[in-house]
Parts: C-alpha cells; structure tokens; sequence
C-alpha cells in the first residue's frame, strides 16, 4: 500500500473512533454510600419513559439523563424512595415503574397473561376433542361404507337375477 492510502484509512480511523472520547460519564456526587446505593436502587426499578425496555440506569437518553438529574436532587434533599417514586408517577405515569399498581389502566397488564394462557387452554382442549370426534367419525364411516358396500353388491346381484329370469320369460 501507498503511504497516502495509510493516511487516509488511519485519519478515517481516527475520526470513527473519536466519537467515544466525548462520551461523557455521568458522575453525581453522593455523602455517602448508602445514598448512592439508594440512587442506583431507583435507577434500576424505574423505567425509561423514551427507551421503553431500559431502565433508568441503562438508559442513555436525554430524558433519563434529566429524571437521574431529578433524583439525584430529591435524594440530597432528604426525600424517601416512596416520595421519589410518587413524584415521578404523578409526572410520567404508572408506566415508569417495571411494578404498576392493580387498577382499571393497567388491567390488561395484570389479567392479559391469565386470559392468553386460559384461551390457549380452551383452544388445546377443543382441537383435541374434535381430532377424538373425526377419529371415531371415519370409524364409523367406514363401517358405514362397508355396509352400503354389500347392499350395493347385494342390489346388483338382485338386478341381474331379476334381468335373467325376465330374459327367460321372454
């Protein structure tokens, strides 16, 4: 290779990987250990109202960025996990928490899974009888079509008797 080639494949390198060092890392500045244990608790139950499937913690979104920020605030200001968690509900809805409450909003949440798993049920336990009811249908249709079978045999030999002796009548 060409020392100019080396070039450029090292400069577009470096301009690729470059976008790391301005990740920046969130530092918050905690008393003590049990408060960051706190922080770090509630970063992990409550969801991410952008993200969806991430918690807080995991979550690299503005929003999440700025409800850390938020709870970062109340935790230094004295407030109990309980008073973080309704302030943020009141503000985002039960959906922030991996725990909504039973109520008529989340309703489908709680008894969906049950009513899935019931219809499945329901589902199995009909296929099975109607393949017990088909099995023993072509059971008895065969026994059906043997006997019409031999009253068919039975109303040729018939026909041919009667044909013959009209034969030999005339």
């Amino acid at each position: 290779m060409s020392k100019t080639k080396i070039l450029m494949i090292t400069a577009v390198f470096s301009l690729l990987v470059s976008g790391y060092v301005f990740a920046s890392i969130d530092v918050y500045p905690f008393k003590n250990q049990q408060l960051e244990q706190r922080f770090n608790h509630l970063t992990e139950v409550l969801r991410c109202p952008k993200c969806q499937n991430n918690n807080l913690a995991d979550s690299n979104a503005e929003l999440a960025k700025a409800l850390k920020d938020i709870i970062f605030e109340k935790i230094q200001a004295g407030e109990s996990d309980a008073q973080i968690i309704t302030y943020l509900k009141q503000r985002y809805g039960d959906f922030i928490s991996y725990q909504p409450p039973f109520n008529y909003k989340t309703l489908v949440i709680w008894v969906g899974p049950f009513l899935l798993l019931i219809l499945g049920a329901m589902g199995i336990f009909k296929y099975a009888s109607n393949r017990q009811t088909v099995n023993a249908k072509s059971d008895v249709e065969t026994e059906t079509d043997t006997e019409q079978r031999e009253k068919l045999a039975q109303w040729a030999q018939d026909f041919e008797q009667d044909s013959n002796s009209s034969e030999d009548k005339s």
